[in-house]
């Protein structure tokens, strides 16, 4: 499970995330990446925290992945590979990661390595 903070939480941070970033696609994922977060508008409501500490990730998983328990089973994996490779973002930085279709049949390794790949060329290293 990834702690509180480093979960993105509320649409208009997909959204920025999604629109702004840079983007990333493998077989069985698109990888959505924002170095920095972008400072929050005036007009929002104040929360505890000016800016959370630590990079940030997301999940999107839709219909078109399979129905509820395929979707869940899905997101779990991404979760925990997502888990694994979180220190190798910058603090500031957010991701979003949207299933396609084929992380259905993928098993836990396969959306590991196609989450490596996808970082590897977002972070401009090579493995």
């Amino acid at each position: 499970m990834l702690p509180a903070q480093a979960r993105l939480r509320r649409r208009p941070e997909f959204t920025a995330v999604v629109r702004s970033g840079r983007r990333a696609g493998r077989p069985t994922m698109v990888l959505h990446f924002l170095p920095e977060r972008p400072a929050q508008p005036a007009g929002a409501p104040a929360s505890r925290e000016e800016r959370p500490a630590g990079a940030r990730a997301g999940f999107v998983v839709g219909r078109a992945v399979g129905n509820s328990v395929v979707r869940h089973r899905v997101t779990r994996r991404l979760r925990a590979a997502v888990r694994e490779e979180l220190h190798r973002l910058p603090a500031s930085a957010d991701l979003v990661v949207r299933a396609r279709p084929e992380a259905a049949d993928a098993d836990s390794a396969l959306l590991r390595r196609d989450l490596a790949a996808g970082l590897d060329r977002l972070l401009g290293r090579s493995r």
